[in-house]
């Protein structure tokens, strides 16, 4: 294999990593603030897409499609906060998961049933040839997808270190009890916690739309891939979220490269195998609350 190939793959491997982290970064704000491990969050990356190629065959600009698409997941994931999850958050973490899961399937036939079972397409952002990146050739599109992966891994480290939400957030990820002692309304920042995550997934699922095409049911995949970037990481810490997601995407491309293409989708599975089984904590070990 040529340096030039070479490079090619990893290219690629960043670009999927970058979109993983993202998905990661969503299971990471509500495990972290409920312990609970959000299984609707593939959903809320299939919509993100459909709705911002629903918006963009309506004739909604791309730039107000992407915020609209963005702002309607948010509230979907706050809805199920409220609605599917608060009345039954005394039942434990079981019982709220598999509401999860039952949301995830609500959440995927009503896409059916509104969108259709067709996929659809979405502009690129930026018009133009791939770009030259040390020595890989790399589609303008990628440079959006690892850009805004950036800017929302920076946009987290504001709001958790120097915001009243990101600190009360840290609180609850510590202890939910001792939280509400000092005067935190945990149910808003679960909510939150929810809103955000459906925020990232729906900007995972927008972004990645124009390279990958989309359809209603995309969710499902990728919030495996997710979920396997976040215990790959470090469940609960947001820079484990960002590592996992980059080693696992890197770990896709390289298969690809040296094994075959067949067995790509199989390396998330085999990861989150290996690591649950080696090291449960993942590669950075540390939990939200304890150091950020």
């Amino acid at each position: 294999m040529s340096t030039a190939d070479l490079l090619q793959f990893v290219a690629s491997g960043l670009q999927n990593g970058a979109i993983y982290a993202l998905m990661a970064l969503g299971f990471t704000l509500v495990f972290a603030s409920t312990g609970v491990i959000n299984f609707a969050q593939g959903e809320f990356f299939m919509l993100g897409g459909m709705l911002v190629a629903a918006e963009v065959a309506a004739g909604v600009p791309l730039g107000l499609a992407v915020a609209g698409a963005v702002a309607a997941t948010a509230a979907v994931g706050a809805l199920i906060e409220r609605f599917a999850l608060r009345p039954a958050r005394a039942s434990g973490a079981l019982t709220l998961i598999i509401i999860t899961i039952g949301c995830s399937m609500l959440l995927k036939s009503a896409a059916r049933h509104l969108f259709g079972p067709d996929e659809r397409a979405v502009p690129a952002f930026s018009e133009g040839e791939p770009v030259a990146v040390a020595g890989a050739m790399v589609q303008r599109q990628v440079l959006w997808v690892v850009g805004l992966t950036l800017l929302a891994a920076v946009a987290l480290t504001v709001l958790y270190r120097w915001t009243k939400l990101g600190l009360a957030m840290r609180a609850c990820s510590v202890s939910h009890d001792a939280a509400r002692i000092v005067g935190i309304d945990t149910a808003r920042v679960v909510m939150a916690s929810f809103a955000l995550a459906g925020a990232l997934g729906a900007l995972a699922g927008a972004v990645v739309a124009p390279v990958t095409q989309t359809a209603y049911d995309v969710g499902a995949r990728m919030g495996l891939k997710g979920f396997a970037a976040a215990v790959l990481g470090g469940l609960g810490d947001p820079v484990g979220a960002i590592v996992g997601g980059v080693v696992l995407g890197l770990l896709e491309s390289g298969a690809v490269a040296f094994v075959s293409g067949t067995y790509k989708d199989a390396v998330a599975l085999v990861v989150l195998l290996l690591v649950l089984v080696l090291r449960p904590q993942g590669i950075v070990g540390r939990h939200l609350g304890e150091k950020l």
